[in-house]
């Protein structure tokens, strides 16, 4: 019942009326891509101040750092590739667009810069996606967003922004489906394990490849790491792994082994 009231605070601390006090709603999904909008453009959901009432407009997940990718897990087949533009992101707030090619004829070269992904995957991109998103709490974060023609997401990313670039698999565990991020360019080569549910992510069955937890840690949201690659600073995470060790969130209910 604590932890309960945890979550639910969290999520009212994210969700705010323009008079600046916290409004609190039904727990309900996140909205799936692509996203769903009513006839004439226009978003579901009761509008409320600043920021829309559609209890789908949340995202639920946890995040780990990876240090190998877990190939016995992985497919044969090429990962999705994503293309990432920003065009905000600061103090975990962004405004992203995000190109995807869902079944790419070739893999992503972890050493390509993002720009060169652009250009690589230009013919191949199926989806595109401008999102706007908020800070986390508590394994929550405000999102919303909007699909929009692939064509015209290519020629924004050429024309502005900051780009990130990464190879995304993905693979069901146990009860949950996971995807796990391998970062091109100036991000590589970190690999993030990623798990999302339609709910607050509690009693995990947690992989043995994910080494510790990022969920609350600013540094690995991809609006940080289009300002602050990885590179820059994986020598000083190591050296903070090797001191404090691994640390997984207590506030998420039972931690469990996976069973995979």
């Amino acid at each position: 019942m604590r932890m309960r009231k945890q979550l639910l605070t969290a999520a009212a601390m994210v969700r705010r009326s323009a008079t600046g006090m916290a409004t609190t709603t039904a727990w309900g999904g996140r909205r799936r891509r692509p996203a769903v909008c009513l006839p004439g453009g226009r978003r579901s959901g009761r509008y409320v101040g600043h920021m829309t009432e559609a209890p789908e407009d949340f995202e639920y997940e946890r995040r780990f750092f990876v240090r190998d990718l877990p190939r016995a897990i992985l497919g044969e087949e090429p990962p999705a590739v994503i293309v990432q533009t920003y065009f905000l992101a600061q103090d975990g707030y962004g405004l992203r667009l995000r190109l995807q090619a869902s079944a790419p004829r070739q893999r992503l070269d972890p050493a390509s810069r993002a720009d060169d992904a652009l250009a690589q995957f230009a013919g191949e991109f199926d989806l595109c996606v401008l999102t706007a998103k908020g800070p986390y709490v508590g394994g929550t974060r405000y999102e919303a967003e909007r699909e929009l023609d692939i064509g015209m997401g290519i020629e924004m990313s050429k024309r502005g922004g900051a780009t990130i670039a990464k190879s995304r698999y993905s693979v069901w565990l146990d009860e949950d489906g996971w995807v796990i991020d391998e970062f091109a360019g100036a991000n590589r080569p970190l690999i993030i394990a990623e798990c999302e549910r339609g709910g607050p992510v509690v009693d995990l069955r947690i992989p043995s490849f994910c080494v510790t937890e990022v969920t609350e840690d600013p540094r690995f949201s991809n609006d940080a790491l289009v300002n602050a690659s990885y590179s820059a600073w994986a020598y000083r995470f190591e050296e903070e792994l090797a001191s404090i060790g691994p640390r997984f969130a207590t506030d998420f209910g039972t931690n469990r082994q996976s069973l995979g």
